[in-house]
């Protein structure tokens, strides 16, 4: 097994065990769009109490890479989806926060689904 699929492995396991249902190809294709960065441990995760970098998830993901116009839906996806992880939990791994949040704005088709 590829790094790559291990690291795949390990964020599907993750929302198995917090019951948030994924296609693993859906994750596989949100995974990848982040390339290097999943093997960088700092990267790799989100924290959902830095409101710099919760700014950094909307502007570079929702704006840039999903085309969202931004709004106050915005903000509250991110709140909904980092309570939905559970805001006690440490490791928020970027690729289920944005996998969650393309779920949560329907925009599969950025990802070809």
């Amino acid at each position: 097994m590829s790094k790559f699929d291990e690291k795949v492995a390990l964020y599907k396991k993750f929302m198995d065990d917090r019951d948030l249902r994924s296609n693993t190809d859906l994750l596989k294709a949100v995974t990848k769009g982040l390339g290097p960065s999943i093997y960088k441990k700092d990267a790799e995760t989100v924290s959902g109490s830095d409101a710099k970098e919760l700014e950094t998830v909307k502007k570079n993901f929702l704006m840039k890479k999903l085309g969202l116009a931004d709004s106050p839906e915005l903000d509250a996806g991110i709140a909904e989806v980092m309570e939905r992880i559970g805001k006690s939990e440490r490791n928020k791994y970027r690729a289920v926060v944005y996998y969650m949040l393309m779920k949560k704005f329907d925009k599969e088709s950025v990802y070809g689904f």
